[in-house]
């Protein structure tokens, strides 16, 4: 306490300079328009770029909380889009009947929300962990997308984590088809670049363009159809020379993979059921 009342009485005179100063500007501003125009104006400039910057770094820490709102919001919407698209080719101009739709589109299926804890891209037979399981209604057999495509169907559930086989897996293969034709074929990975998976046994007679949207097809009870997968990149001819062969640049960026969604078709384990049923026939 000493101390501090010598350094104030050491430096008295600098402190009777700083308030005199103070009221001389508080004066200066108060009581002329042109200088208290100027002041404000400044004082405007920088309270606001303060605020902006305050503003980007806490825009900045809800950027996860945004992204996994997308992320719902796309799946729900491409789920809809599907549905709406059907009933526009039956030439429906009911809107209310449209607007049933897409709840119903919802309806047939129960989303999860998970997030990728552990990920590769780099080995012939690529892996993904999620942090949900069996505890949150998690089964194997299920689809697994993001806000931009497919990821992978759930291979193997514990309590709280999944397994995922992704696209980048040479064991992956899911059936996939041109949005404009309908024409399907197998989508399979061969390694390489993450970037890019192969539509194979595309038919000879189908019609369709580099740049066409490759979705998925329905055609099996993992994923609905109309799933974004990717966009015709290449053609070739298959080994055989009797198909395509289509290299396709896939919208999911595999390398940054964070929030995904689970998605189950609501009476899927009665046809996969029946499914396996059908393969046990000798």
């Amino acid at each position: 306490m000493k101390n501090l009342l010598n350094f104030f009485l050491k430096y008295n005179y600098w402190f009777l300079f700083v308030l005199l100063e103070t009221i001389s500007f508080a004066l200066l501003f108060r009581f002329n328009s042109y200088q208290g125009s100027a002041f404000f104006t400044s004082a405007n400039w920088v309270s606001g770029a303060m605020y902006d910057v305050a503003n980007n770094v806490t825009g900045y820490f809800h950027l996860k909380a945004i992204n996994d709102e997308l992320v719902q919001k796309n799946v729900e919407l491409e789920l809809q889009l599907e549905s709406i698209r059907e009933a526009l080719a039956e030439a429906t101009e009911d809107s209310s009947g449209i607007e049933q739709i897409k709840r119903e589109a919802l309806a047939g299926y129960d989303i999860f929300k998970a997030s990728v804890i552990n990920n590769s891209v780099t080995h012939a037979d690529n892996y993904i962990t999620l942090d949900k399981g069996e505890a949150d209604g998690i089964r194997s057999e299920m689809g697994v997308v993001n806000g931009s495509g497919v990821v992978g169907i759930v291979y193997l559930t514990s309590p709280h984590y999944s397994i995922v086989i992704p696209v980048l897996n040479s064991k992956s293969s899911i059936s996939c088809k041109i949005r404009r034709s309908d024409y399907f074929g197998f989508l399979k990975w061969d390694g390489g670049s993450s970037e890019f998976a192969f539509v194979k046994d595309m038919p000879r007679h189908s019609l369709f363009s580099l740049g066409d949207t490759i979705v998925t097809s329905g055609h099996s009870a993992v994923f609905p159809s109309g799933i974004p997968v990717g966009t015709v990149d290449d053609i070739a001819d298959s080994h055989d020379g009797l198909s395509y062969l289509l290299r396709v640049k896939l919208f999911t960026d595999f390398a940054r993979l964070n929030d995904v969604r689970v998605i189950a078709q609501k009476g899927q384990e009665e046809q996969l059921e029946l499914e396996k049923q059908v393969k046990t026939i000798k």
